[in-house]
């Protein structure tokens, strides 16, 4: 008699192991939540729902190390997440916004957008079990890291939503933003992982008031405040080149093994650790 093949299951599983991809269900919810914004033209809301799903993404990494409930549905669920909110919603929002008025130009820069985020994340998950890196490699992205590009690309938006119209609301401005982002997330340009930082104990305290001012810029002036985040994270670009290539002249990495800090899985695109 033969037997039946055995069906691979998940297991069961405590509620507190499951608020990991709980967490990353709830990011790409915002995500499409946020093309449905876009579809009735509340581009403030649409906006605000990818700001979320930015941070429940950097949540559910950080919390399935702390309650140790790493698993590859965890991680594969995450790359889907991913694609979804920071790759396909900002392009379509800018589609809805302008990118439209420029008939095929436009699609090919939400498409090229789209597929070089898709390329990043596959480029990633063929690397997950890369370990001859050397330590220091981890406080380093290769290329802008998925959640970072969604912000880059919809600076042309929050802009026209700091200042106004007239000004940032050209649609080939906003394609060539689409386009120089989407070559950034593809690209070898080493970018800080800043939550690999330490933060010195002397500095904790100016550390937490300055959140704490952030938080403030927020409530007050959302946009520009956003605006000068972007505008900051530009200016870490050159002085992460710098810093990457002054400790490779001490540990010589192979171009084929450039830095491949932990992103897009539901370990948290910050850490080290392989995928759950």
């Amino acid at each position: 008699m033969r037997r039946r093949p055995t069906v691979a299951r998940l297991r069961d599983q405590s509620f507190n192991r499951l608020i990991p991809n709980i967490l990353t269900l709830l990011a790409l919810c915002a995500g499409l939540t946020s093309i449905r914004f876009g579809l009735h033209q509340h581009w403030e809301a649409a906006v605000v729902a990818i700001l979320i799903a930015a941070i429940l993404d950097a949540l559910d990494g950080r919390i399935a190390r702390l309650l140790d409930s790493t698993s590859k549905f965890g991680a594969e669920l995450d790359s889907l997440s991913d694609f979804v909110s920071f790759g396909v919603a900002p392009a379509l929002l800018l589609y809805f916004w302008n990118l439209s008025e420029t008939g095929a130009p436009g699609w090919v820069a939400v498409l090229l957008y789209c597929v070089c985020c898709g390329l990043r994340l596959a480029r990633f998950n063929t690397k997950l079990d890369n370990t001859d890196l050397p330590a220091w490699t981890g406080r380093f992205f290769m290329g802008v890291p998925a959640p970072a590009a969604a912000g880059l690309v919809l600076v042309p938006m929050v802009a026209d939503l700091a200042v106004g119209p007239g000004y940032f609301d050209n649609p080939w401005l906003a394609g060539m933003v689409a386009v120089v982002v989407a070559g950034l997330m593809v690209s070898r340009l080493p970018t800080y992982s800043f939550k690999r930082i330490k933060v010195p104990q002397h500095f904790v305290l100016p550390t937490l008031l300055i959140v704490g001012a952030l938080a403030a810029f927020l409530a007050s002036s959302p946009w520009l405040t956003l605006l000068g985040i972007c505008g900051l994270y530009l200016c870490s670009m050159p002085l992460s080149w710098l810093s990457y290539r002054r400790l490779a002249g001490t540990t010589p990495v192979a171009p084929a093994t450039a830095p491949v800090a932990m992103e897009e899985t539901d370990l948290d695109e910050h850490d080290e650790l392989p995928p759950r």
